[in-house]
């Protein structure tokens, strides 16, 4: 079956879409990337697009999605913004990939050192960069709550905006919502390591399917 092709994106299930990622990233710690050919995935997808995912990241360039899972074209949505934060236009391209396009698994990754959250956590306030760290405030007061050695990577905040992240886009996307509590997509947070390239996912809000596995956290 063509990877690049409705029919393997339809009969993907978010438990798999998963697996794909994990091992994904597996591949590129270990320096062991598939050798894409970028030509073949242009033509196959140069007549419609059908990625597996949809991943909401921050815009840092050290966190380039399609190199941390190690994929090519045509196989991920990647929605960048500074602090990997939600809004309307954010929520609304990934409403246009889970309902419309098929994408099985919803990712929300933060990352280590963040300088968004650097900045949040200094109270910068310059331009439109005010109202976006005013998003991450939050998420500043919900990570001294947590232990320091909840989490495999030692930065709590990162974790705590992620999930703040995804409960945004669960309570303000009523298509989100109703596709996660169908079973129809995953949800999936995680938190990428810049010293190592590794992705901690730590948050799992899947739903378990009756011909499906479940996911854990790892």
């Amino acid at each position: 079956m063509r990877k690049h092709s409705k029919e393997y994106l339809e009969n993907l299930t978010p438990y798999k879409c998963y697996e794909i990622l994990v091992e994904g990233n597996k591949r590129f710690v270990n320096n062991l990337n598939n050798d894409h050919d970028h030509l073949e995935m242009i033509n196959e997808t140069r007549e419609g697009q059908h990625p597996f995912a949809v991943i909401l990241s921050c815009m840092d360039s050290r966190t380039s999605v399609e190199l941390i899972f190690d994929q090519g074209l045509g196989d991920l949505f990647s929605v960048r913004v500074a602090g990997n934060i939600v809004n309307n236009d954010i929520l609304a391209s990934i409403e246009y990939a889970v309902k419309y396009v098929g994408s099985k698994i919803l990712v929300v990754l933060g990352h280590t050192e963040c300088g968004a959250i650097k900045s949040a956590k200094q109270g910068v306030k310059d331009g439109h960069i005010t109202d976006l760290l005013k998003r991450i405030q939050p998420s500043i007061s919900k990570a001294m709550l947590k232990d320091d050695k909840e989490h495999l990577f030692h930065d709590n905040v990162a974790y705590a905006n992620v999930e703040n992240s995804l409960e945004e886009i669960l309570t303000r996307s009523e298509i989100v919502k109703q596709m996660f509590e169908k079973g129809e997509i995953g949800l999936v947070g995680g938190i990428y390591n810049i010293e190592n390239g590794e992705v901690d996912f730590f948050k799992n809000l899947t739903k378990k399917k009756k011909a499906d596995k479940q996911l854990t956290n790892v």
